[in-house]
């Protein structure tokens, strides 16, 4: 296996977004999912998105992370508001002119027939290595723990602090984190918000949803739906996490 990024392999753009989603698709339908494009990965953060080869030369995993400024003046912790604000505050730095001095991880994607072979690992440490080699202090990572998907009606504080007899995370997504050195700052509780129609939740979760809580394909919480109203909101908890360099 080797780890390419889209400065040297734009070619491979396509077939690295095709190999999945982080939960569903509805993720990106937010407002900080759409800033994320590819074009715009291309444009200005090229550097930050990984794409790991096997042998015969195929993407079997992407990494996508976004350089930002943080702690600065107007950022003195990490944002409640998690990926979503993480996304907003690297847009901010772009516009402004603003070195960054921080790498923030946006997703690790592993295909499919690939998944549970322990390639998210590398793909990480992949991740801190282009951190520090383009001059960035810190790694940190909002974090969506891959097992709440089976408990989206459990809060955060309680499900993220789940410990193994071991003593490490219960969740394997954060146990992999934790693995690698990284520290848990704290629960962002607003860390991914999702609002639309009924039609819109339809062609994204494809489920019709009803009055109240909904549970949907690859979300960790439930979508609140008003069908009256033809309104249903999203909103995700996540963790943040710091890797040490």
């Amino acid at each position: 296996m080797r780890i390419v990024d889209l400065v040297s392999r734009p070619d491979l753009l396509d077939a690295a977004l095709n190999l999945g989603d982080v939960g569903g698709e509805f993720i990106y339908a937010g407002f900080s999912g759409k800033m994320i494009t590819p074009d715009r990965f291309l444009r200005h953060w090229s550097r930050y998105f990984l794409i790991a080869l096997d042998d015969g030369g195929e993407p079997i995993a992407r990494a996508l992370s976004v350089p930002l400024t943080y702690p600065a003046e107007d950022r003195h912790e990490l944002p409640s508001h998690g990926w979503d604000e993480a996304i907003q505050w690297a847009a901010q730095d772009l516009m402004d002119g603003r070195a960054p001095d921080t790498l923030c991880a946006l997703e690790v994607v592993v295909a499919p027939r690939m998944r549970g072979t322990g390639l998210s690992t590398p793909m990480l440490k992949a991740l801190k290595a282009r951190a520090a080699e383009t001059g960035l202090k810190r790694l940190i990572v909002s974090v969506r723990p891959i097992g709440k998907e089976d408990e989206p009606d459990v809060l955060m504080e309680d499900y993220a602090l789940r410990r193994r007899e071991d003593g490490l995370f219960a969740d394997r997504w954060l146990r992999t984190h934790e693995r690698l050195g990284a520290r848990m700052i704290k629960v962002c509780p607003f860390a991914v918000t999702i609002s639309g129609s009924i039609a819109d939740w339809k062609e994204w979760s494809g489920v019709d949803l009803v009055d109240g809580d909904n549970v949907i394909p690859g979300g960790i919480a439930p979508v609140h739906a008003n069908v009256e109203r033809d309104c249903g909101v999203y909103v995700e908890a996540n963790v943040w996490m710091e890797h040490p360099f």
